[in-house]
């Protein structure tokens, strides 16, 4: 079989834009799949428009494509399975693996992998189960699609936990312990069947259950990140979001199988970007040793009434010339919706991203009046 790409995509957005483009520098053609008609990944390669839960679409991606990876964990396995059939290819060519994937799609097989396997977690048993094997406070979570803290909610009292039943008692709802922790982490961790790693350990700042900030946290939890991959059987690349306690200790939170949020920073850090890696891994590449200097990660989003964007570009790198802006295409700027983000580098990297930041979003809500 003559594949036209290379690599195809299963999703269009902001992580497929800059795995594409990373992909390219090495010389290799792209192919996204996506509902969308122009989409971030489609304004730098080409792209095919169509659900990602109709298995004849994703199909078709397939049978163009030598090697498939995803964007997102949202799109069910069992779809991916049937257009595998579907285009007839073996299901080696995917990265993660299916069964990776479907025990991270449902939140509560993630959790109980992590159990079984002996890595460190909180405690998840299934709602009807809460009470007896948990008690209060506790968290209570949908086993399938929630992020950004969608799917989430906190029960410390009898009352509370019943005042959620009209969400959970039509099912797809599990329970978990409350964690209180010190602060939140995250390590992306690569494995390949030779080569196993971790960028950097970071901390993570959230705000309203949605990334904020992201720079090194001076520690390492590199093990407790690559027991969450091996606990799910996992091979590609992977984001780990980790609870450091005050004792010190990691408890593994949640589990990405794609370039994630935290790594954004590597695309400016001065060694491989986790979307590079991304790249090898999916495509059977050695996997490169990620080294790279201090660099802290502001997130961007969407605000009320945005002004131009190429003023408050211009007044950001008239500013802050250390600044990096990647700007995702997003055609429109939702509040809260991930725009871009800013990356800075050196030892003040978290006060210099934050200032610049805070000087690209006031010239953008200006910048219609200038």
């Amino acid at each position: 079989m003559n594949q036209q790409f290379d690599l195809g995509f299963l999703g269009g957005g902001q992580l497929a834009r800059m795995s594409i483009m990373a992909a390219q520098r090495l010389d290799f053609h792209c192919l996204s799949l996506d509902p969308g008609k122009v989409t971030p990944s489609s304004l730098v390669a080409p792209s095919l428009q169509g659900e990602l839960t109709d298995p004849e679409k994703v199909a078709h991606l397939i049978h163009q494509c030598k090697y498939i990876t995803l964007e997102n964990e949202f799109i069910p396995a069992q779809v991916i399975r049937q257009a595998l059939i579907i285009a007839d290819r073996d299901p080696s060519c995917i990265i993660p693996g299916l069964g990776t994937l479907a025990t991270i799609q449902d939140k509560l097989l993630q959790r109980q992998a992590y159990q079984s396997f002996g890595a460190p977690t909180p405690l998840a048993v299934p709602i009807e189960e809460a009470i007896e094997s948990i008690g209060f406070p506790m968290v209570l979570k949908a086993r399938f699609g929630g992020y950004d803290g969608k799917g989430t909610r906190y029960a410390k009292t009898a009352e509370e936990f019943e005042s959620h039943r009209p969400l959970f008692e039509q099912g797809g709802w599990m329970a978990e312990q409350f964690v209180p922790f010190k602060r939140e982490l995250a390590v992306m961790v690569y494995r390949s069947q030779t080569h196993t790693g971790c960028f950097p350990t970071m901390e993570t700042v959230q705000v309203n259950h949605v990334c904020d900030l992201v720079f090194p946290a001076n520690t390492d939890a590199s093990e407790v990140g690559i027991s969450a991959v091996e606990a799910v059987q996992g091979f590609g690349l992977f984001g780990v979001e980790l609870f450091e306690l005050e004792n010190g200790e990691f408890l593994i939170n949640e589990i990405a199988p794609r370039p994630h949020n935290t790594g954004h920073y590597t695309l400016d850090w001065g060694g491989i970007s986790q979307f590079e890696q991304h790249v090898r891994l999916a495509t059977h590449l050695t996997p490169a040793a990620p080294e790279g200097q201090e660099t802290c990660m502001a997130n961007v989003l969407g605000i009320e009434d945005a002004g131009s964007f190429d003023y408050a570009r211009s007044e950001l790198l008239k500013n802050h010339a250390q600044a990096n802006l990647h700007w995702y295409g997003k055609a429109e700027a939702r509040p809260g919706r991930k725009m871009g983000h800013i990356n800075t580098t050196g030892p003040n990297c978290r006060e210099n991203a934050i200032a610049a930041r805070q000087t690209f979003l006031d010239a953008w809500k200006t910048g219609s009046k200038a």
